[in-house]
């Protein structure tokens, strides 16, 4: 009856638990203990089966003090390496321990993203920063009289403080889109009716860079259910990207066409592609790109006003629509943003 209810109990828990007797041999383990171990592990010896030092000591600590003990454990499987913390309780009765495994990885993944991201920061505050407070020194000692130095500086601290506003209102922009991912928009939005805002909003900036839009598709209905705000967004980041990285006097083709059954989402999708006659991109960083704050050219970049947060915040849109992005691109021919989304 005792051996029935321990039973009963881990199977009853949502870790990973082994039980354990005095002389480390498994005694029972749970249905994810047997996922991540194998069935085999029961019967095994437990310093067999675990073999990292700092795990090691915390079940001796369990079962020779009679103390909890715990660790970090590093397990290695198909997917990669998933981190662990690795607790032994003692179990007075047989003098053995019960071991147990949380799971710490998306902790630590997250950590890792928040230190990064922190560091990322900083490092595209310091340099306007520094640049502005070296001007305004310069402005009120050497050039406080020299109205040609003082009109040049004050351009460049005029870019450099609308290039800390666009920072701001992107890390803004992708803190609200990252909040809503998971909420999926339930509203039926027309894919055509957003491209030609988004088209009509940048007529300025296309006539000034001298770059046409060819646009196939956009005069056809195309529902799909979204957020309409999200989605103009989406498409103005991708074509001021085309305007800035596709090169003047070029053209950039935007084009809205049906997928019957799109392969990765299973079903009748909307392909929205935005193309440019740019440079291309070395496929190094097409893996890369929707990271935040990463650049091909940091100085290209920022000369052209980016802040290395508009495919990010792209990303999480397409994530939060249940769609998908995908980046093609070929050097000295241009690159292709495809946004795809289910039809319903």
């Amino acid at each position: 009856m005792e051996g029935e209810l321990t039973r009963d109990i881990l199977m009853g828990l949502p870790l990973p638990v082994l039980l354990i007797d005095s002389s480390y041999s498994v005694l029972a383990l749970n249905d994810p203990a047997r996922e991540l171990f194998g069935a085999e592990a029961q019967g095994m010896n437990a310093v067999t089966l675990l073999r990292q030092a700092a795990v090691l000591a915390a079940m001796d600590a369990a079962i020779r003090d009679g103390q909890d003990g715990n660790a970090r454990f590093i397990h290695s499987g198909i997917s990669g390496e998933i981190t662990y913390m690795f607790r032994a309780h003692p179990v007075a009765s047989n003098g053995g321990a019960v071991l147990s495994f949380e799971d710490r990885s998306l902790f630590e993944d997250s950590e890792l993203i928040r230190r990064d991201f922190i560091a990322n920061i900083s490092h595209e505050l310091r340099t306007p920063l520094t640049s502005l407070r070296g001007f305004i020194e310069t402005l009120r000692t050497t050039a406080r009289d020299d109205p040609e130095a003082r009109e040049r500086f004050l351009q460049i601290m005029e870019d450099e403080a609308q290039r800390m506003s666009r920072m701001v209102a992107d890390l803004l922009s992708l803190s609200r889109v990252e909040a809503d991912e998971r909420v999926r928009p339930r509203d039926e939005v027309d894919l055509a009716a957003v491209l030609r805002s988004a088209i009509a909003t940048l007529e300025g900036k296309l006539k000034n860079a001298n770059v046409k839009i060819a646009a196939t598709g956009i005069n056809d209905e195309a529902l799909v259910p979204g957020d309409r705000d999200q989605l103009i967004q989406l498409f103005l980041n991708l074509i001021e990207n085309a305007i800035k990285y596709g090169g003047s006097d070029r053209t950039i083709h935007v084009e809205v066409q049906k997928v019957p059954r799109d392969p990765t989402l299973r079903k009748a999708a909307w392909r929205v592609d935005v193309r440019d006659e740019g440079e291309g991109i070395d496929p190094i960083h097409l893996p890369r790109l929707t990271e935040r704050f990463y650049r091909i050219d940091d100085d290209r970049s920022r000369q052209k006003g980016g802040t290395g947060l508009g495919l990010a915040i792209v990303k999480h849109i397409v994530n939060r629509h249940r769609g998908r992005l995908k980046i093609t691109s070929e050097q000295g021919i241009g690159s292709c943003f495809s946004s795809i989304f289910p039809a319903e």
